[in-house]
């Protein structure tokens, strides 16, 4: 953008609050028409082209995120990154690229505050990180100075509208089939892996199998999960206002959800106290719910799990936790990104042996598929449901 343009969508922009403070705004395609209008009268001898990307330009700004929109508008990106306020990343196909648009600290910091505002959150030096949700569920990040220290740094992350199927991550027709069956008969399930890796659509997909008549209820600090299911109810975590009230914790709504009568509980990543809450939870009676946690293996999830429930001050100690998890839990899918795909590395299932609580491979990847190592030993968690078909273990 020159400095010629600058100046005329300064003085439209300029005619535009003019009609607000008159009382004559519009919105929608009469906004488009008025700006295409305004411009029009601003620069007279502008090119046709030049005038409907102008006019184009100034729409984004008016009700979307300037630049930015357009990227947001390709479907092939799943990610948008802002560093410092000025060069701007997107992700495709699982691989960084930088992109030729033209951004400055300020704009960056105006098109957060734009989507924030009706949030009730906040963004300055005395509230320097927010995380929010744009209107099409994408998840936005900012960090401003003095934290970011060369200038406003904005990530917004978006999620595939039709999901993915286990294909997608690489799972062949066996171990698909098991996974399936898995979820559908009441397994306890946790999907591991490190961030961008692909958990939360992992674990949506997985979701697909729950029968319709199952009522089910998803808990998470960013609504991001969409099941393709009937019966669904989505909470979401709550930061604290600008006064530090009313903020509402992933802990608290899995204490909520459980007077809610759910078959499952879906939990979108635990990160903290509310792991102690779903073991209990899954310990009584709730049976096929999925979570999600950071984690670089199978074997590193018992770890990860005990961490996180000792963080909650339980007073129990680390055999007692793992063996909790044990009770709770039967599977682990680890989910890892490889050369811009994401793929399933691993299935494990939880065992516990004289005392000691341990992960078996199921299934590891072994070059470019998932190889069976053995068939599960422990019993489904319904009394109804015999055992997988040996055929997905050979």
């Amino acid at each position: 953008m020159g400095p010629v343009d600058a100046a005329l969508k300064q003085r439209v922009h300029g005619r535009l609050l003019a009609d607000v403070a008159g009382g004559a705004a519009a919105s929608g395609p009469s906004l488009r028409e008025t700006i295409a209008e305004l411009v029009r009268r601003e620069a007279p001898l502008l090119t046709e082209p030049r005038h409907s990307a102008v006019v184009e330009e100034l729409v984004h700004e008016v009700v979307g995120l300037g630049p930015l929109q357009p990227l947001l508008a390709d479907p092939t990106v799943t990610e948008v990154m802002v560093n410092a306020g000025r060069s701007v990343y997107v992700e495709r196909a699982g691989r960084v690229e930088p992109v030729p648009v033209t951004l400055d600290p300020a704009t960056t910091v105006r098109l957060v505050e734009r989507i924030i505002g009706p949030l009730g959150l906040r963004l300055d030096r005395a509230a320097p990180v927010v995380d929010a949700r744009l209107p099409d569920g994408s998840r936005l990040h900012a960090v401003i100075p003095p934290l970011a220290v060369d200038g406003p740094c904005l990530t917004i992350r978006r999620f595939t509208a039709g999901g993915v199927d286990l294909a997608g991550f690489g799972v062949g027709a066996a171990p698909a089939a098991y996974l399936r069956w898995a979820v559908a008969h009441g397994a306890n399930v946790v999907v591991s892996g490190s961030t961008s890796a692909g958990k939360t659509t992992l674990c949506n997909t997985l979701a697909g199998a729950v029968p319709p008549t199952e009522r089910i209820v998803t808990i998470e600090e960013t609504a991001e999960l969409h099941l393709p299911l009937p019966h669904v109810i989505r909470l979401e975590a709550r930061l604290p206002n600008a006064e530090g009230a009313g903020g509402v914790t992933v802990r608290d709504l899995v204490r909520a959800a459980l007077r809610m009568r759910p078959d499952r509980l879906v939990v979108g990543e635990v990160r903290g106290g509310e792991a102690f809450d779903l073991l209990q939870a899954c310990n009584t009676g709730h049976d096929g719910s999925l979570t999600t946690v950071h984690a670089n293996g199978i074997d590193a999830v018992l770890d990860r799990l005990t961490g996180l429930v000792l963080s909650a001050d339980t007073g129990l100690r680390g055999p007692a936790v793992r063996g909790l998890v044990a009770e709770a839990f039967d599977l682990v899918v680890h989910v890892a990104r490889r050369d811009g795909r994401r793929r399933v590395e691993a299935i494990g299932e939880i065992r516990r042996a004289g005392g000691v609580v341990h992960v078996a491979p199921l299934f590891i990847r072994v070059d470019r598929d998932l190889v069976a190592f053995g068939p599960p030993t422990r019993a489904t968690r319904r009394p109804d449901v015999g055992a997988p078909d040996a055929r997905w273990f050979r």
